[in-house]
């Protein structure tokens, strides 16, 4: 592995929202027409929107034209990292193989329904239940993520979506600011089979054909994200398909997740969009800041662009094995943060104040004892040391806030 964030609708609306968050849809030119509302949503005017026919979403999804859409291009050296940023934490993913999760094929991408037992409990301001997750790919000859670093695009992104808990439904958290949050991570080509990934590719060709769904064993979801999840970037960001709604607070992996050449072959070659299609390139280009600030859980490191990858390690020590990488956080959960520039050009600024001011006191004792001055015939001169004082930046906080 290699190491690399408002609405006010109702009545239907609500509805299609809810269908694109459950399950993102696209429609394919030249797929058939749709059997039902839920499997297939259209906008305004019953408009079906695709992946050849972006230029046109926000004629019939203004909010696609908004100012904090998703994905975008994270550009290291313009990351802000924030030490406020906590590693995510996650709790009920050992799902067993007694349990069963739906596995469907909604003719633009994989989507595999979670139970919203499965939770994010850290690394958040608000804990968030599971809803789903899928996938966006591209070809064999072309790589397909959504998100990209120092712009380049990986093979694949996983997503993992939920909702903020204070809300009774997913529906209900739609048109909350923050009531979204997705897990993402890049998927790149490894040299062996991902074993966890196998227990969902194993059934994609059982639902080959838009419009399938079949009941899988459970497995441990965990093991689809990246081992490392205390670093990663975080931005303020939306849906990546219509209604692209502006709510979802995103969380970018740094390390991508690695599936072996036979295995991103199944991705990409496999589900169908149409009986005579298969579904490849079904992701958005990478969206205009804004203005808008990505946040970094760790120090990126100083330089120009790295490729290919996110963040490289920071020290040598910092390598992609688990068992040999000297993390932010040790092995009992403490953190060991590594000295900075600035934090290293503070510490030499303070030595060498400290030595001026030794030498200043001491010239002031040989100089008043030189001269023989009394103390009753001048008010006595007071030397204060000047005071260090060591700024900090106020913590960036975003429009709209990371679900508060």
């Amino acid at each position: 592995m290699r190491t690399l964030p408002d609405m006010g609708l109702g009545g239907l609306r609500s509805l299609l929202l809810l269908t694109c968050v459950l399950g993102p849809h696209v429609r394919a030119e030249g797929s058939q027409e749709d059997e039902d509302h839920e499997a297939h949503p259209s906008g305004p005017g019953h408009h079906h929107w695709g992946y050849t026919d972006m230029p046109e979403w926000d004629k019939y999804f203004p909010e696609c034209g908004g100012t904090a859409q998703s994905p975008i291009n994270v550009d290291i050296q313009n990351v802000a990292f924030d030490p406020w940023l906590r590693p995510i934490q996650l709790s009920g993913y050992n799902l067993t193989a007694g349990g069963t999760l739906k596995l469907e094929n909604n003719m633009h991408t994989v989507v595999l329904k979670l139970p919203d037992s499965l939770k994010i409990v850290g690394g958040l301001p608000h804990i968030y239940e599971a809803a789903q997750l899928h996938f966006h790919w591209g070809s064999d000859s072309s790589p397909g993520s959504e998100h990209t670093v120092n712009g380049i695009r990986f093979p694949g992104e996983i997503h993992v979506v939920y909702f903020n808990s204070e809300y009774q439904s997913i529906d209900q958290a739609l048109n909350q600011s923050g009531g979204l949050a997705v897990l993402a991570a890049f998927i790149e080509e490894g040299p062996e089979d991902n074993e966890a990934y196998e227990h969902l590719l194993s059934h994609l060709e059982e639902v080959k054909d838009g419009g399938e769904s079949r009941e899988i064993p459970g497995f441990d979801i965990r093991g689809l994200l990246p081992q490392q999840l205390d670093r990663y970037f975080r931005y303020n960001g939306s849906l990546t398909t219509p209604p692209c709604l502006q709510t979802v607070n995103w969380t970018i992996f740094n390390q991508t997740v690695p599936l072996s050449a036979r295995q991103l072959a199944i991705l990409e070659d496999t589900i169908h969009h149409d009986h005579d299609h298969i579904l490849q390139m079904n992701f958005r280009e990478p969206q205009a800041l804004n203005g808008r600030v990505v946040l970094s859980s760790f120090r990126a490191p100083v330089g120009g662009r790295k490729a290919p990858g996110v963040a490289p390690p920071a020290s040598p020590s910092d390598t992609d094995d688990p068992s040999s990488r000297n993390t932010e956080t040790g092995s009992h959960g403490q953190e060991n943060p590594s000295l900075g520039i600035g934090d290293m050009l503070a510490i030499i600024f303070g030595i060498l104040f400290g030595i001026t001011a030794m030498a200043f006191y001491i010239y002031v004792r040989k100089s008043h004892k030189r001269n023989h001055r009394s103390s009753d015939s001048k008010s006595n001169v007071i030397y204060k040391a000047a005071t260090l004082m060591r700024t900090w930046r106020d913590r960036q906080s975003s429009t709209g806030g990371w679900g508060v």
